[in-house]
């Protein structure tokens, strides 16, 4: 990495670059993501590796642990990655690694994936989504044409924790009830005047506020095909116990 910058008191920007920038294939999607690999503290793996070869030669407890985080930004002209990380004090592993990086520091991820871009054909868009969801909803909003549509609705842990908004852009901040984040995040959206014709949504953020949301945005008659939604954590969870539950109902936004 070559330098961080705090955007608010929890949200870190990392910025990395290296001489393997040029093997990275950007992707067109607002919501491009990474599978990041951070050894066990004390590991003397050196970066970069292959996953499957060290699954064969290491212990399962020395394998590096993997997060997915969005790309917020590419700069394909200086040869930098930007991705930021919510920080929740020591807790976690890539929150306190992304707090702590300094210049030099080496971290290895994968090839870039994707889903969601904002579709012009669309009447409105609307984009809900917590902290965790910024990076993506602010490269959403950035790719948008001047005078598109679109309804931004942020939950925050506290007004202190609400960064810049793109340029030109509008956002209505809500305040987390810290015993159910994401609740006044859906009350907001079913309060929220819904505009007429096709919209598309892109709503991103806890797992239980993001079931709520499900039968709100389709009362409200967004086609399934116009619907991005999706958790990124879960209230209660570690982020293991988070991802394993994803093949799980309690996991499931849509359920079968």
């Amino acid at each position: 990495m070559t330098g961080s910058t705090w955007l608010s008191p929890d949200l870190v920007r990392v910025t990395l670059a290296g001489d393997e920038f040029a093997d990275f294939a950007d992707r067109p999607e607002t919501d491009k993501y990474a599978k990041l690999y951070f050894p066990p503290a004390g590991s003397a793996l050196e970066p970069p590796y292959d996953l499957a070869t060290l699954r064969e030669t290491v212990p399962f407890d020395e394998l590096p642990t993997i997060r997915t985080y969005t790309i917020r930004r590419v700069d394909a002209a200086v040869g930098t990655i930007d991705i930021d990380f919510v920080v929740h004090g020591d807790t976690g592993i890539a929150g306190p690694w992304a707090a702590n990086a300094k210049p030099g520091d080496r971290l290895t991820m994968s090839s870039p994936g994707g889903g969601y871009s904002p579709d012009l054909t669309a009447d409105h868009h609307v984009l809900v989504g917590d902290e965790s969801a910024i990076p993506a909803i602010w490269s959403a909003l950035e790719s948008l044409p001047a005078g598109t549509a679109v309804t931004t609705i942020i939950e925050t842990r506290s007004p202190a924790h609400r960064v810049e908004v793109p340029s030109g852009a509008v956002v209505q901040w809500v305040d987390e009830d810290h015993d159910a984040p994401g609740a006044r995040l859906v009350a907001a959206v079913g309060a929220a005047d819904w505009p007429a014709g096709r919209v598309q949504v892109f709503a991103h953020g806890e797992r239980g506020a993001m079931k709520s949301l499900r039968p709100l945005l389709l009362e409200r008659g967004v086609a399934r095909a116009d619907l991005s939604l999706s958790a990124y954590w879960a209230y209660g969870r570690t982020e293991d116990a988070f991802q394993a539950e994803k093949r799980l109902p309690v996991g499931q936004i849509f359920p079968e």
